[in-house]
């Protein structure tokens, strides 16, 4: 049987006692007054042999009683034995700074004919179009299944099960390994693992349906509005989550909503891009049609042959390399991209346009060939080059 220390915190009318884990808010419960010698007092720490059932911690046996603390213990504060004031304090001179007063400098950012031609010259914008397909928002539930089925759990375990259902399993054994390193730390019993992360492991998949319940019915009363994403996130947990008739009924009509709503995305995703195509915005439409409400839902033969026109239309030797940039970046994602081929090359490309080239020449190795680029893979940005770009 699991061994754990206790703390005596109380003394019922019916001779029983609770208790709660040394050191720690949980587990709690309570135990059999005969267990326990007629000396015993609130605030003794005994260990006992226990049992773990679904709805708590039930105490056994008493093996050794503890003394209970009588007062914390104090550290003396010790003296270097002198005479000094209590409060010392010292000004740090400003170091003069070298050079002429700002007053006597000239404006920042001034420079000769140089500075002035970099700071007006204008470099492509990329990736700037946002996603052509309504986002919608995020999905946010309220929590009344399941704060009912904690309610509806001993009491002795709801905050257990809170922590559960915010941080899941990992999250909790993250919790009480930390808790554990604080009673370590303060030579105090430690919180006993095992038998939590148990009951925490049967009583999660009663809060994994509860929660997922709350939301799909968030997710049912905002089909048309929440984004696509969201919605089928809480479908495709609805495997794991669904288990009784009521949930079930309730995955089912949420899978027929969704997609209704993705076939009106999808219906709307093509009237789009055709208007965007008779406009001549090409590079819109290219950014469009990377981006489908489902994905691999194809485009009609004769919009993909438009957006083939319109992208050679605008890779010509007379086309401005920042426009040649643009399209590419447009083009790299688009399900014509290996369907492109430019009608003529610039007489002397850039170096932007070349790098340009380079980095995209993964996703368009036919037209990176007609540079003599070979494929390659753009270097991983570190998170620490991303930061300070940021």
């Amino acid at each position: 049987m699991p061994r754990m220390e206790i703390e005596l915190t109380s003394k019922q009318s019916d001779g029983s006692w609770t208790w709660r884990a040394a050191g720690a808010k949980l587990p709690k419960g309570s135990l059999d007054g005969n267990l326990l010698t007629e000396s015993s007092s609130v605030g003794d720490i005994i260990r006992v042999e226990t049992e773990q059932f679904v709805d708590g911690i039930s105490v056994v046996s008493v093996l050794s009683t503890r003394e209970k603390k009588s007062s914390p213990e104090l550290l003396e504060v010790v003296g270097s034995g002198k005479d000094e004031p209590l409060v010392t304090t010292s000004l740090n001179k400003k170091k003069q700074r070298r050079g002429k007063p700002r007053s006597q400098k000239g404006p920042r950012n001034s420079g000769g004919p140089k500075n002035r031609e970099r700071s007006t010259q204008k470099k492509p914008r990329r990736n700037r179009t946002p996603s052509p397909i309504s986002t919608g928002k995020r999905l946010k539930q309220k929590h009344v299944h399941r704060d009912a089925a904690i309610a509806a759990l001993p009491e002795e375990v709801h905050f257990l099960a809170e922590q559960l259902s915010q941080k899941g399993i990992s999250g909790l054994r993250s919790l009480i390994e930390e808790q554990n390193k604080i009673a370590a730390s303060s030579n105090e019993p430690p919180i006993p693992a095992e038998l939590l992360l148990k009951i925490a492991e049967r009583i999660q998949p009663q809060l994994r349906t509860a929660d997922w319940r709350d939301r799909a019915e968030a997710a049912l009363k905002g089909i048309q509005s929440v984004d696509l994403r969201d919605l089928r996130s809480v479908v495709v947990a609805s495997d794991a989550a669904a288990k009784d008739p009521d949930t079930r009924d309730l995955a089912e009509k949420l899978k027929k909503e969704l997609t209704g709503r993705i076939e009106n995305e999808h219906t709307k995703w093509v009237s789009e891009i055709e208007a965007a195509l008779k406009e001549d915005r090409v590079v819109r439409a290219l950014r469009m049609s990377s981006y489908p409400p489902k994905a691999g839902a194809p485009l009609p033969e004769e919009i993909l042959l438009a957006l083939i026109e319109g992208a050679n239309a605008n890779l010509t030797d007379e086309t401005y390399q920042d426009r040649w940039i643009t399209v590419l970046d447009a083009l790299s994602l688009s399900p014509v991209r290996e369907r492109v081929t430019p009608q003529s090359l610039p007489e002397s490309p850039g170096k932007e346009l070349l790098d340009a080239v380079t980095e995209l020449s993964m996703k368009i190795p036919s037209i990176a060939a007609l540079f003599g680029i070979k494929p390659t893979q753009p270097p991983k940005k570190s998170r620490s080059k991303e930061k300070t770009s940021a």
